[in-house]
């Protein structure tokens, strides 16, 4: 039996090019605990248990859709494997490195584990899966329903407890960007069936009209800033791509240290944490002898999730893309923190998610042939991919093994070359960074920045007077004087 393929996920199936391929790749460490036989059986049960997982992609003339895999083999999908040498950090991450640049077999369902059964800190997993199955923030939910809140399993995976609570801090990305742009979501996909259902109403109520009118001139008018928006610059993260990616993360933060950062600063956990990302690439940028000007700024898109959480385990990708500038030609790290807090909340107010969302569905309408120019257009006008997914904040259990560590990495398009990923769990916030081999040969030199990033920012706020007005200028002239 044969299901259509979305016009969203279609977009991100016929996305995929050599020089960036489109799938999100995983990394789980796991305590000794965890075993081969265990994590099998329970992908088996759980994993499985979605159909979707049983389904090939396969792209027409006639339009895309799944197919069952009658020849379906849970061991092509999950493989044991050993590192080489000393099996540390190094070793794991050009293993990772060589999978996120390796294309997943067309002619199956596109996904897969590798169990790292030899990793000095404990078994680990590898998961790739193609974006046109999900989003991030739905693969991230399908991965928990994988686990259990002790060593022993759940009897079954029906109606697991992850589905029933929202784990979204207040303070997030999605949190305080979702809402509008569902807003504006609903007015651009039922447009012409309101207008056309309320006609007599709103011939009858002036306000309802010019309410329509305003929300609509704002759709327009985030379309036009999106495709007028000017080419990011050429900087050392943007260039001519190859075909190897490479992978890195940092060692985590501890997620109450930077909740008591962002009080002091008056601004979000995620302010913060973008904040000392930009000063990371900004620091690696001086060291490779590239400095940038004083007004620089590179932008970032970001991922907003345009549903209710507990919804992602239908799977699909159901998210749009705001930009972000990143003042990386920002030297003082408060200002920074104050620049990347007036810039989120200015897209707060935004449709950027709903618009671009609606962009994907037109592109996944129409032929390949004219994706490809259209989407290497709206690449141009950014830098990276930027996203922040929030965890559970309590240990989490699979196949026997406690989850000790969790990071993922997600694919960039067009021509951007760069993807930065931070996932907070179980009390920690954990960094990393995907690069293009070519542009970015060592991405572990930005991410051993994001902490002394975050360090300088603890310093300063403890510099900060409490409950004045001018709270941050002692440390601002501590920065212009040293």
């Amino acid at each position: 039996m044969r299901e259509p393929i979305s016009k969203v996920d279609t977009a991100w199936w016929r996305m995929e090019q050599a020089t960036n391929l489109m799938m999100i790749t995983g990394v789980i460490v796991l305590d000794s605990g965890a075993t081969y036989e265990r994590v099998v059986d329970t992908i088996e049960q759980r994993w499985l248990a979605f159909r979707r997982f049983r389904q090939k992609a396969v792209d027409k003339a006639a339009g895309a859709y799944w197919e069952l895999d009658r020849d379906f083999d849970i061991n092509t999908h999950v493989r044991r494997v050993a590192l080489p040498g000393k099996a540390g950090q190094d070793e794991l991450e050009e293993f990772v490195s060589d999978l996120a640049s390796t294309r997943l077999d067309p002619s199956r369902p596109l996904w897969q584990f590798h169990y790292v059964e030899n990793f000095v800190d404990g078994p680990v997993i590898v998961q790739r899966v193609h974006h046109c199955y999900a989003d991030g923030i739905a693969l991230v939910q399908v991965f928990l329903s994988l686990t259990d809140p002790s060593p022993e399993p759940r009897p079954s995976a029906a109606n697991p407890e992850i589905w029933k609570k929202r784990r979204v801090a207040e303070s997030s990305i999605y949190q305080r960007l979702r809402e509008p742009a569902r807003q504006g979501l609903d007015l651009a996909v039922h447009w012409s069936q309101k207008l056309l259902g309320e006609a007599v109403q709103i011939v009858r109520e002036p306000d309802k009209a010019r309410k329509y009118v305003t929300e609509a001139t704002e759709l327009v008018k985030e379309v036009s800033n999106s495709l007028t928006l000017s080419d990011d610059p050429k900087t050392l993260f943007k260039g001519a791509l190859g075909v190897r990616k490479r992978v890195a993360w940092a060692e985590p933060l501890p997620l109450a240290e930077v909740k008591a950062v962002s009080k002091l600063f008056g601004c979000s956990v995620n302010d913060v944490l973008i904040a000392a990302v930009t000063g990371a690439l900004r620091s690696y940028m001086l060291d490779q002898g590239e400095a940038p000007s004083r007004n620089s700024e590179v932008r970032a898109t970001v991922p907003v999730n345009l549903r209710p959480l507990e919804h992602a385990k239908n799977l699909g990708n159901h998210f749009g893309l705001v930009f972000l500038p990143l003042p990386i030609g920002e030297a003082n790290p408060i200002d920074r923190v104050k620049q990347v807090h007036a810039r989120m909340n200015k897209l707060k107010s935004s449709k950027q998610a709903a618009v671009s969302f609606g962009l994907l569905s037109a592109l996944g309408m129409g032929p390949s042939a004219l994706q490809k120019p259209a989407l290497d257009m709206l690449s141009e006008k950014a830098t990276m991919v930027l996203t922040n997914v929030p965890g559970p904040q309590q240990p989490l259990y699979l196949g026997g093994g406690e989850v000790r560590q969790m990071m993922f990495w997600v694919p960039q398009n067009g021509s951007i070359g760069m993807g930065v990923s931070i996932l907070s769990y179980n009390g920690k916030v954990f960094f990393g960074v995907i690069t293009d081999r070519k542009l970015v040969p060592e991405p572990q030199q930005i991410i051993q920045r994001f902490q002394p990033e975050f360090e300088n920012l603890v310093y300063l706020s403890l510099m900060l007077p409490v409950e004045v007005p001018t709270a941050g200028k002692l440390a601002e002239e501590l920065i212009r004087t040293n």
